[in-house]
């Protein structure tokens, strides 16, 4: 078969199983299979596909039908201009945290705070672009999972940044020690009910990264709670939040009492999504 034919096939079974942008999907998944890049696809469509790379793309056509994300199947995903390797131990990076990541950029800018723990790491892709953006930043990074350090590793490696970032398998705070600049976080904050009301795609990423407990706010309470014995004077908790929690985070930071300054940050859709407070 020829790659052209090929491709229309691919989006043919996408279409059909109402998978949206079903023909980018298509595409990437030829252009993965072949490793050739968007415009080879078109310069070679009469070029014939060899039966085992025709095997694969259809197998992976099939990956997406049953709902497994496009990037734990090419094991990609950019982030802040940086790539990142993904896979089912991680969550894939999404471009709202990466309003996260620049509200932490301005700090460390602003008042030049360069020791800073990334809790619930995942792929390491806030502490790894942290680490980039900041040359001489410390970064210490932690995850519950030891699959998803070993990701972070990976990442911090390929990036060339593993030699500034010191990594701990930790369940929050309990291996942690010494005070920080900042602590960042993007927790799992999605409400246990609501996990089996979100799209296949989502619902394939792994659960402990997903669920916040019965009410998303498990996580925060944790933050909130912990990270003051973790901060300097004049040291910054940043979270990302849900569209919908941000009076409930912000009167869980209220009731701690510890902190001077409370500020909230919209993403590009208006959403809000990041919270700061400030000890």
């Amino acid at each position: 078969m020829k790659i052209e034919e090929l491709l229309k096939e691919g989006k043919r079974i996408l279409i059909e199983n109402n998978i949206e942008d079903a023909n980018i999907i298509a595409r990437i998944l030829l252009e993965f299979v072949l490793k050739i890049n968007r415009n080879e696809i078109f310069l070679k469509q009469e070029q014939e596909v060899k039966i085992e790379s025709e095997e694969k793309y259809r197998l992976n056509i099939e990956k997406i039908v049953q709902g497994v994300p496009l990037q734990y199947i090419t094991n990609s995903q950019e982030f802040m201009g940086l790539s990142f390797y993904v896979n089912e131990n991680v969550l894939i990076p999404q471009p709202d945290t990466e309003i996260l990541v620049e509200e932490v950029i301005k700090i460390v800018s602003k008042e030049n705070k360069m020791n800073i723990l990334d809790i619930c790491t995942g792929s390491g892709c806030i502490g790894i672009s942290l680490a980039n953006a900041v040359p001489n930043a410390k970064i210490t990074m932690s995850d519950i999972s030891k699959n998803a350090i070993e990701t972070a590793k990976k990442n911090a490696k390929e990036n060339d940044v593993i030699e500034r970032i010191e990594f701990i398998e930790s369940d929050m705070f309990e291996n942690i020690k010494g005070k920080f600049d900042i602590i960042v976080s993007n927790p799992p904050y999605i409400e246990t009910d609501v996990i089996n009301t979100l799209s296949k795609q989502v619902q394939n990423e792994p659960i402990i990264a997903l669920d916040g407990g019965e009410d998303g706010l498990v996580f925060y309470k944790i933050l909130i709670n912990d990270a003051p014995n973790f901060l300097k004077d004049n040291g910054y908790l940043c979270m990302e939040i849900g569209y919908d929690q941000k009076e409930k985070v912000i009167e869980l930071a209220k009731q701690k009492g510890v902190f001077s300054k409370i500020e909230e940050v919209k993403d590009l859709s208006g959403n809000d999504r990041v919270i700061i407070c400030k000890k």
